[in-house]
């Protein structure tokens, strides 16, 4: 009576193999995409890195599978981009991925929908639309700071093409996600798709235009006079007295600069670990140390509020008058490095990795500040941001729509010294600077850090995470109004209007659906299987 059943057995195996080996490849080909970003830096790799992937979900034999190439193509996705993690979360990343990958499962089925079999030329057009739409609806979701925020958007991979940056300065670093998933779609119909090829070839030549246009019909902000920024790096220090150690260095470097003309001196994230205006000794130390170089100093304090409850991180301008009372509290946390989400539930987590033991508590609106009177850029407005938060489009966009003139990024990296993160999080600051056209720069207490001109190119080298060194630039400014800073995240609403109008489109039976799939071999039967007859 076993017989059948252990018959049928023997049978699924074969496929139940070829589904796991399936799986397997599915996440292998989401993870490609992460040779783009720093530190590997193949930028031109992200304009094909998503042709495997979709090669895969378009050969689905079904929506279901379809969907579940998706989803583990996004958890590898997930996993390869944000793989530095693993020293702070350790097994618990692979969970997350897992978790934000379920937001490419609806991709899936909607890649599979329009490119699956031998879709019409109507097809091909709709999906040279709609692929990179939803691509980018995932992105908008997963920025949430709530799931992790906008690291590793696919246009982040491009901060080093000048034609990119022009692109972001129009729409922002969604604009140049969107081009380039495009291009791998216009590429996937071309090598897979035998009849609608002119569609794929139209489609690259189109994106083609897009680019050349930018680079030459977008200008770069016009410079408008400059401005001399010191970023000091004290490097890392390690142990008990690693603070007060780092402390000394960024003090023995900031009077380094004495002689020199410089307008503001930036300290990284955390350089201070009590709030000087509760402590006057370290408040004198500062006020001393801008006397010196006769510049303002922007400090970064990681400590309990002198006039609050809770732990906050904060921006400080000290002037050499003295503690001017310009200050910004961090308002985007990171999730479990700065705050534990429901830490009644997930507490626990702190016996693992490197979660916080307590929560940094939010500021409640972003802050533009001036530069003090006396000093060499009287009068300039700097917006600042802590660390995570300049992988935020909009954070920057609203500090100049609120005349910021200067955008000044506090990083600190340490915990991923010896991972791609330092240098992916600097590149950050290049798409700020061309989404925006102010310039940007990023200072780090232990590297990388850079500056970048309104343009959103490098302005000098970057000061490297072996580095315990001060780097001053002198930046050009500008006052020009981007298309991006204009007119927002525009490239978003354009994106749900499309996979709205198609999915539409597709309800109502506009599109032709597409035909089979090339079938394979006819597959053997078994003596005695229900596919025979007469048994």
């Amino acid at each position: 009576m076993r017989m059948p059943f252990v018959k049928r057995d023997r049978e699924d195996r074969p496929a139940r193999r070829r589904g796991i080996v399936r799986s397997l490849l599915a996440a292998g080909c989401g993870a490609l995409p992460a040779l783009a970003f720093p530190a590997p830096g193949l930028w031109w790799w992200a304009y094909v890195a998503l042709v495997p992937w979709l090669l895969l979900i378009r050969t689905a034999p079904g929506a279901r599978r379809a969907a579940l190439d998706g989803w583990l193509g996004g958890a590898g996705f997930v996993l390869a981009v944000h793989h530095w993690l693993l020293p702070s979360l350790h097994v618990f990343l692979l969970p997350l991925a897992a978790l934000l990958g379920l937001l490419w499962l609806p991709w899936g089925w909607l890649v599979r929908s329009l490119l699956g079999g031998s879709p019409s030329p109507a097809r091909a057009v709709a999906a040279l639309f709609a692929v990179p739409s939803g691509w980018l609806l995932i992105e908008l979701v997963r920025s949430w700071e709530g799931l992790g925020g906008p690291w590793g958007l696919l246009g982040a991979s491009q901060w080093e093409v000048p034609a990119a940056l022009r692109i972001a300065s129009v729409g922002g670093v969604w604009l140049v996600s969107l081009l380039v998933v495009a291009v791998n779609t216009a590429v996937t119909l071309l090598v897979a798709v035998p009849g609608p090829r002119a569609v794929g070839v139209a489609g690259l030549v189109a994106c083609a235009l897009v680019a050349g246009s930018a680079a030459w019909g977008v200008g770069a902000p016009r410079g408008h006079g400059t401005v001399r920024v010191a970023l000091v790096q004290p490097g890392v220090f390690v142990g008990a007295e690693g603070a007060e150690r780092r402390f000394d260095r960024a003090e023995e470097l900031t009077r380094s600069l004495a002689g020199q003309r410089v307008d503001l001196v930036v300290w990284g994230e955390s350089g201070i670990g009590a709030d000087p205006a509760g402590r006057p000794d370290l408040a004198a130390r500062l006020t001393a140390l801008a006397r010196t170089v006769d510049a303002p100093l922007l400090v970064n304090v990681d400590a309990r509020a002198a006039d609050r409850p809770g732990i906050f991180k904060s921006a400080v301008l000290v002037g050499p008058a003295g503690l001017t009372g310009e200050r910004y509290d961090k308002m985007r946390l990171v999730p479990f490095g700065e705050y534990v989400p429901a830490r009644g539930a997930l507490g626990w987590v702190t016996s693992f990795g490197k979660a916080a033991e307590e929560d940094r508590r939010r500021g409640g609106a972003p802050v533009v500040m001036t530069l003090p009177a006396g000093t060499g850029a009287e009068g300039l407005r700097i917006g600042p941001l802590i660390c995570f938060e300049s992988a935020f489009p909009d954070m920057s966009r609203h500090l100049v729509l609120d005349s910021a003139g200067l955008l000044v990024v506090q990083s600190a990296t340490s915990t991923f010294q010896d991972s791609w993160a330092p240098a992916q999080h600097a590149s950050l600051a290049a798409l700020r600077a061309a989404e925006t056209g102010r310039p940007v720069v990023h200072a780090t207490l232990t590297g990388v850090s850079a500056a970048y001109g309104p343009d959103g190119r490098r302005v000098g080298p970057v000061l490297g995470t072996d580095a315990s060194a001060v780097a001053v630039r002198e930046l050009p400014l500008s006052t020009a109004t981007t298309g991006y800073v204009r007119w927002g995240d525009w490239p978003l609403y354009g994106a749900l209007a499309v996979v709205g109008a198609v999915c539409a489109a597709e309800g109502a039976g506009a599109l032709r659906r597409p035909g089979p799939a090339p079938r394979g071999p006819r597959a053997r039967r078994a003596r005695g299987s229900a596919g025979r007859h007469g048994h």
